[in-house]
Order: C-alpha cells, then structure tokens, then sequence
C-alpha cells in the first residue's frame, strides 16, 4: 500500500504523485500532512528549502477545496515569480486525476489581462507573489472573502525582500476565520511577528533544528588571495567536469563581471541578477533548467525562490553579507533528499564569518585546497575518457564509414591511438595549466592584496589605456541586449575572439566596450553598413560618457538577416568568426563544451 494513502491522501492524487516519483513521504511531509488535514488549526512548519514542502501544504489543500465551486478558496503566497510558477505547476500536477481544478499563478513581469482573464474564468487556488497581488486586489478583480486557506511559503525570504507590509495588506483582505500555514526554513523574529499576529495557537513543527542547514550537504572552504580568487574559482569548476552548479557573488555587477569572463574563456555560463527583464530571466532559466547552461552565476534576490533539481554544487563567489543568508543560498542544492556541496572562496580576514555561519547552520565547514594543476589535468582526462568509454554507438550510420577510417589508422597500435586522441582534445588545456601556480595561501595569512577592485580587474576588466581602445556603439539594453548578448554580436560581427574584448559597460541606448587595439580595425570593418531592426548601427571610438564620439565606420557592403540573441534583427556583412552563437549569445549552439575550448 502507498504510504501516501496512510496519509490520508486520496487515490487519484497518490496516482498522480506516483507517476511524478513520489514513493515515500519526506519528513516534513509525513508530519505535516495529517495535521493539515484535519484543516482546524494554523500551522507553522520549519524546515529547509528542497526536503517537499510544496506536497506538504499541496496535497491537504488538494483534499480540503470543494472543486465544484469556483470561488477562491485558498491563496498561496511565495517571493518570486519562479517559485510561483513552480508551485502552481506542482498543484496542477497533484490534481492531474480530479475534475475542475483550476490553479491561476499570480506574479510580475508577465500580461496581467491574461491572469485576470484566468481569474474571472473561476479559480480555486491563487498562488501568488506579494507585489502582483496587491495589484490586483487594487483593481477589485478578485473576491477573498471565501478564502478558507492561506499559506506563506518561504516566509523569511519574503520578509528578507521587504514584502511585510504588502503581506499585511494581502491578509487584511482575507476573512478572519480562515486557517494559516506559514513555512519556513528559518525562524527569525518577524517571522515569530507574523504567527504571533496572524494565528491562533499555530501547531508548531520543526523538521530537524531551527535555522539549521540541510544534514544532506556537505560545506567546504577554500582560502586564496583575493586577486587569484577567479582563477581558483576555475581550477575549482574543472576539478569538477561534471559540475551542474549556482555561484553566489554579493552585487549585480560583480555577478555579470564574472559571467562575462567566464564566457570569454569558454564556459556555458549566464547571469541572473535584478537588472534582467522579465523575458531575459525567463529565457536564462529555461536554459539553466535545460541543463545547457552549466554554470548560473545570480545574487541573493535573483536566486530566491529557483527550484532547480541536480544542484551539484553551490558556489559561494562572496559570502552574503548576513550570513543567515548562507542557509539559502546552501538550500539550493541537495534538493529531495540527494547530496550537494556548498563551498566558499575566502580571503584569511573572513575566518570569523565562517565561523559565525559554522554556529548558524549547526555544521563544521572543512578546509578544502585548490586542486593543483596536475590534478586537474588528470580529472579531465578522466572525464573525457568515461564520456568515450559510456557514448552511444549508432552501428548502423557509422558502419558505411567504418572501413575507410580502419584503413586509414591501420599503422597505428592502440596506444598511438590513445595519445593522439588525448592530444588533440587537450593541447590548449594541458598549455594553460603548464606551470600553473599554487593558489592556495596560508589561513592565517593576512590578506593584504588588492581586495575587490584588483579581483576585478583580474577577471578581465581592463582599462582602455593597457593596450585596448575603448569605443561606442548605439545598441543597448532597450534592444532587449545582455552583457553575453552584445559580447557575441562583437565578435560575430568583427570575427574576433571573446578574450579580445575587455569591459563592456551597458547603457540604456547605447554601450560603451574596450577592445585590444590590434582588433579595433576588424570591429569597424564587421559593422560597417549593418543594421539592427532596421537602424543603423553606428560604431565609433569614444568620446564622452554620453555617447559618440570619432566614427571610423561607413556605409555599403553586402546585407544579411541574422536574428541576435535579443530577438531583434540584424543585417550585415556574413562572417564565419566562430564566436558566440545561440538562443543567447556565449550558449555556443546551446552545447556544453569540452574542456578544451575553454583555454
């Protein structure tokens, strides 16, 4: 018998969550589901992000709505607009076996008419973000007043973000009598706040001990100087080739900073942080959950709420400012039961605060070195031979080809074979890390260097007076342009290499880039005469921080349509430059690469 039915869940549901997985219910599950469904008290439930929350408050509200009626009747607040989608994706798939449900997601940055069309349509289950949500109850296009369920899902992440008194607000709309769950992986006191003023006598359950880390996770620091902290962050990822991770940096800059640079050397990574549009964090996400993004580099904000499965590693690039942040960030691996790795890259100055998180989480961290290179050599190649011995053979399409290619290797032993194969992939990788240094520095080391601003430059910020020109283009964010998206117009149009071009400052309207002075003529030349949704586009050496400056570019030269990673049109000159190609600029055809092409 389905544990689920000893629950008290009904056939069609178990049915349901068996097909997606569900064979045994997690703690939280097993402990708050009998409780919930009684339906007569508040509830209050702690317990860390990933361990399945959403089946703990979905499946009892799956049991105690009447789906005849089309009325809201429960309303479930969460803090972001990817978790919201994530949750009413989740309810519908609970409900997949029962007539009539209908689950409306609520949240910013998409059509409003269409979530009121949804709404007026008749809808049991409203599962919102707080913002979006008092926009609606402002336009009177929705009645609360038979709500009998509400639940706050990540609460202290809601008030992390400032939304207590758009929550205050939403609840005043709702009727005194209905029951309220609130769930949370930490209890700071203005969650205590909320329970105090918005229940009575809540059922009080805590899945392992307040505030603390997921038992799943394993917690690793490493301590480097802070000029070396990119390179050890990519000797780090290379150590790990099948790493599937989230790198945590403190600021939207530093965050894109370090998806540019990374994209420069080759890697599948993008950045999520608060200055994306809608479209942009939509198109990010699908690639990240697709797996053809292997690293998503987001700060605290942006990252609230993604519900990613397979997080093999966490990244902390900067630790958070309040280290109770660390419990999030963490959360985002080990996810459903499986085991992840937090790890950190610290200057010696910052012992204290891992220390500090140390007593938070409930949790010793462990000292980790930053592989040497030889190590990571020897991973690689590991790696690439595993992919070869486990790759799929089609006999049939390869057998044509088959006698020619024996033919052609016939004078060579299974061992030449081998070392030109593994030459040929691993040349440029091997040359990098020749004579690699260690990066590792002595805990108690104070960390004298540069601090962020030389950690900065060394990940690829150059100046215009060290050997690279600055210069103006009249394309911009207003285009629907990223960072990684104008990175890959540059060097498709000019057929330049990523590592050519240095900062790229983006404008509302126009953007200012730096580019080595041996390419400035290719750049000019790429774009003469070209076009993007039908303007011209205006390349010039710059002049002021307003835009323009001396143009060296022309008109003429022969038109092509390319669709840019922006959605929008552009026309020029067709070059086979190799760079940056894809649903994004920086995906390289959505694949991820081999080591190789990152050196």
């Amino acid at each position: 018998m389905n544990p689920f039915l000893d629950l008290g869940i009904r056939h069609e549901v178990v049915n349901a969550i068996t097909e997606m997985g569900f064979e045994t219910p997690s703690p939280i599950q097993e402990k708050a589901i009998p409780v919930l469904l009684t339906g007569n008290d508040d509830f209050v439930g702690l317990a860390q992000t990933g361990t399945g929350k959403t089946a703990a408050f979905g499946l009892p509200l799956l049991e105690l709505i009447d789906f005849t009626q089309k009325h809201p009747q429960a309303l479930v607040l969460c803090p972001t607009r990817e978790l919201c989608l994530q949750i009413a994706k989740d309810l519908e798939k609970y409900a997949k076996y029962i007539d009539n449900v209908h689950v409306v997601a609520v949240y910013g940055g998409a059509n409003i008419s269409d979530q009121l069309r949804q709404i007026r349509r008749g809808v049991q289950i409203v599962v919102a973000t707080p913002g979006r949500m008092l926009d609606i109850i402002g336009r009177n296009a929705i009645d609360f007043s038979n709500v009998k369920y509400v639940v706050l899902d990540e609460a202290d992440e809601m008030l992390n973000m400032g939304f207590q008194e758009d929550i205050n607000n939403i609840l005043s709309e709702t009727p005194d009598t209905k029951k309220t769950w609130l769930f949370s992986a930490t209890m700071p006191k203005e969650v205590r706040r909320i329970a105090q003023n918005y229940m009575t006598n809540p059922h009080e359950l805590t899945v392992g001990t307040k505030n603390t880390g997921n038992a799943n996770i394993e917690h690793h620091y490493y301590v480097v100087k802070a000029r070396d902290k990119y390179a050890a962050f990519k000797r780090i990822v290379d150590f790990y080739p099948e790493i599937f991770g989230i790198v945590f940096c403190r600021t939207k800059i530093e965050t894109q900073e370090i998806a540019e640079a990374l994209v420069r050397d080759g890697y599948n990574a993008d950045s999520l942080h608060g200055d994306l549009s809608q479209q942009q964090r939509d198109k990010v996400m699908k690639r990240y959950r697709d797996r053809s993004l292997q690293l998503l580099i987001a700060t605290d904000v942006a990252a609230r709420g993604i519900d990613v499965n397979d997080v093999t590693h966490v990244i902390n690039f900067s630790l958070p400012d309040e280290v109770e942040n660390y419990t999030h960030r963490s959360g985002r691996t080990a996810r459903a039961g499986k085991t992840g790795v937090s790890l950190s890259l610290i200057n010696g100055k910052e012992l204290g605060k891992i220390r500090r998180i140390e007593k938070i989480i409930g949790k010793s961290f462990e000292k980790k070195l930053v592989p040497q290179a030889s190590e990571v050599v020897e991973k690689q190649l590991l790696a690439m031979t595993e992919k070869i011995r486990n790759v799929d053979i089609n006999e049939e399409r390869i057998e044509p080809y088959l006698p020619s290619i024996m033919e052609s290797m016939q004078d060579l032993s299974k061992e030449d074979i081998i070392k030109r194969f593994a030459s040929l992939e691993f040349t440029r990788f091997l040359d990098y890390y020749q004579n690699a240094p260690d990066l590792n520095v002595d805990a108690r080391e104070r960390d004298s260097d540069r601090g962020e601003r030389g950690e900065r430059r060394d990940r690829g910020s150059r100046t215009a007076s060290n050997g690279y020109t600055r210069l103006f283009i009249n394309l911009g964010s207003v285009d629907e342009f990223s960072r990684g998206d104008m990175l890959g117009l540059i060097c498709d149009a000019a057929n330049i290499s990523g590592k050519s071009v240095g900062k790229i400052d983006m404008k509302g309207v126009f953007t200012f880039f730096e580019v080595q002075d041996a390419e400035v003529k290719k750049v000019f030349d790429g774009f003469q005469g070209t076009e993007y949704n039908g303007r011209a586009v205006r390349v010039e050496v710059s002049g002021d921080e307003n835009g323009g400056g001396r143009s060296r570019g022309g008109d003429g030269g022969r038109r092509r349509e390319r669709k840019g990673g922006s959605g929008g049109s552009f026309r020029g000159d067709r070059r086979d430059s190799g760079g940056f190609r894809g649903e994004r600029s920086g995906e390289r055809a959505g694949r991820r690469q081999t080591s190789r092409s990152r050196y």
